[in-house]
């Protein structure tokens, strides 16, 4: 067995067999290396594009399955999986399996991680069961488990090298997102904003596990990490008790800002970047204040975890507009000037783009053009309200401190885009996002918090734009003028993570289960393939044995397919998806595979 495991492994000896140094230095030469696929946006930037070109927009239409792998699990299936050398190592929702899977041998299952978790976990997460992926480091595979531990797994034999747990399940604390590894470093997030987790990022030594520092979204300065001074916000020093002072008496104890999306690192900044989501309840009514910092976009020191820049793009959330969307780091000339840039699409329907070093403000503009909550965002610097959205009052879901039933709420509360990450290509310098073009109807109510029950407090109904047909739009956007360049429409929200390529080639995937290409410049269709079940999973792509592959994990769920993950059916069920997304169970079942492509061999 040893032998056989050696043989499989033989690629990426190399790699595991070194001692150990810094994993920055690791993983900095293992993301230039485009046959592998070895973070889980691709690289630090979280730009999801890879130089490989055998594939192109002349020959893609020429693609065909490969090979398939089946999970052995249901429900919904985010994230991607990892290509180390000759190992690709796959992940599952709930109970959370890994498989290293031997690329040399027809894919032979090496070893298998299936952890013991209460299924009592299951109840306590908000949007299905699902798990965003693995990391990689130090010659281990890092994943967070449903119930928040933390695990280390030998590359080699799947052996748990280390653990540890992060939070506690039975106050509504589960692990969604995928860790992240950035130097000597992992890092995760937590779930719970539907159960009133006050949310934090916790930063892990990845060769022993011992916690180095913990930053909450809110509280007392010492526990955000916040300096007053030193922390800036659209380059004004934040002041003492950013947070508190935002919140009536302790509601911050129980204020959400959940951090299960997805980080990028700037290795010349030293900083890490993610966004924190709702504040807890969904009744804005019962939390009065900008309610900071929940839905903010973080700058942090991946040493220390300081916060070194913050800025919050829906102050007091009425609608669920969670910020915790990728950030997607792009060196660009912008206004004739060279700029470190952060772009991210935020829930709320804008797509920001900032200068990641200061946190200065550069763009913000709708990227769905039914975004009717707000008119615009603030871009006056000498204005008060500088930097936040102009709102309509029409849309709001308060009113003197009273609930309201409020109709016709563009976006929805899953967003204009939710977790589904896009790409970038330098090549175009365009971003490829899929969105989703959904509305809603939202109606507050009073809510008491217990620990570890829901804490939500309105009912939601979902639905396409007034007049429109489709739910979705993968669209290009250019990022220096805030403008969608070209949109493709599509059914149902795309719920996929983007990938470009060098080839000129964008994929991604569709709630029906197709996985489609199309060209990168104009939008056009080139080709697509019906796999076995809807895709909210994220396209990646490898190159193995000289041939260049694109996988993509099929397994319909997530929030926009709750209904069938968790056979759903009354229509305000799964937060208000489960109406609005009704019409999909005539398209696709649940499943769970993995689906390889590749161009024929001459």
């Amino acid at each position: 067995m040893r032998k056989l495991l050696l043989a499989g492994l033989l690629g990426a000896t190399a790699l595991f067999g070194a001692g150990y140094a810094f994993a920055e230095d690791e993983l900095a030469k293992l993301q230039n290396d485009p046959k592998q696929w070895v973070m889980p946006r691709g690289n630090f930037s979280s730009t999801a594009f890879s130089e490989l070109k055998q594939i192109t927009a002349a020959n893609v239409h020429k693609l065909s399955p490969a090979w398939t792998f089946s999970t052995g699990v249901l429900r919904g299936h985010e994230g991607a999986p990892l290509v180390i050398g000759d190992v690709m190592f796959l992940h599952t929702p709930f109970p959370n399996i890994v498989y290293a899977l031997d690329l040399n041998n027809d894919g032979k299952i090496l070893w298998k991680y299936e952890p013991k978790q209460d299924p009592n976990v299951i109840p306590v997460m908000c949007c299905d069961t699902v798990n965003r992926g693995l990391s990689y480091a130090d010659g281990k595979i890092f994943l967070h488990q449903a119930d928040t531990t933390l695990v280390a797994l030998d590359a080699k034999t799947g052996a748990v090298a280390w653990s540890v747990k992060d939070g506690d399940p039975s106050k509504g604390q589960t692990g969604t997102d995928a860790p992240f590894v950035f130097k000597d470093k992992v890092y995760i997030g937590v779930s719970g904003g539907e159960f009133g987790v006050r949310s934090w990022v916790s930063a892990y030594d990845v060769k022993t596990g011992k916690l180095a520092w913990r930053g909450y979204s809110m509280g007392p300065d010492s526990d955000t990490l916040i300096d007053p001074v030193k922390t800036t916000a659209l380059g004004k020093a934040v002041g003492p008790d950013s947070s508190t002072s935002t919140w009536k008496g302790d509601q911050w104890k129980i204020g959400g800002g959940a951090t299960w999306g997805w980080y990028s690192f700037d290795p010349e900044l030293n900083l890490i970047y993610y966004g924190s989501g709702n504040p807890s309840t969904w009744n804005p009514s019962q939390r009065p204040g900008d309610n900071r910092w929940s839905m903010t976009i973080w700058a942090r020191d991946a040493d220390t975890g300081a916060a070194k820049w913050v800025y919050q793009m829906t102050p007091h959330d009425e609608w669920d507009y969670d910020g915790v969307n990728e950030m997607i780091l792009t060196n660009e000339k912008i206004d004739g000037k060279d700029r470190k840039l952060l772009t991210h699409f935020d829930r709320n329907g804008f797509g920001y783009t900032l200068d990641r070093a200061t946190g200065e403000l550069l763009v913000a503009q709708k990227f769905d053009p039914a975004v009717n909550w707000a008119t615009g965002v603030d871009m006056d610097k000498a204005s008060p309200n500088y930097g936040r959205p102009i709102r309509v009052k029409a849309m709001s879901t308060e009113a003197n401190g009273e609930d309201v039933n409020t109709k016709g709420v563009c976006p929805a509360a899953l967003g204009s885009k939710d977790e589904q990450p896009a790409a970038y290509s330098p090549e175009t310098e365009l971003f490829y996002v899929p969105t989703n073009h959904v509305c809603m109807d939202y109606e507050p109510f009073k809510v008491s918090y217990t620990a570890g029950q829901p804490y939500v407090g309105a009912t939601l109904s979902m639905y396409p734009p007034q007049g429109e047909k489709n739910m979705g739009n993968f669209i290009a956007w250019d990022g220096k003028t805030g403008k969608i360049v070209w949109s493709d429409p599509e059914q149902f929200s795309v719920w996929s993570g983007a990938l470009a390529t060098a080839g000129g080639v964008v994929f991604y995937g569709t709630l029906e289960g197709y996985l489609k290409a199309v060209d990168a410049k104009t939008g056009k269709e080139l080709w697509k393939f019906k796999t076995p079940s809807g895709i909210i999973g994220n396209v990646m792509t490898y190159e193995h044995g000289g041939r260049q592959y694109v996988g993509v994990l099929s397994g319909v769920g997530g929030w926009a397919g709750i209904g069938l993950a968790a056979g759903l059916t009354k229509a305000t069920d799964g937060l208000g998806a489960v109406g609005g997304y009704a019409a999909l169970s005539n398209y696709t079942a649940l499943g769970g595979t993995l689906t390889v492509f590749a161009l024929p061999q001459d």
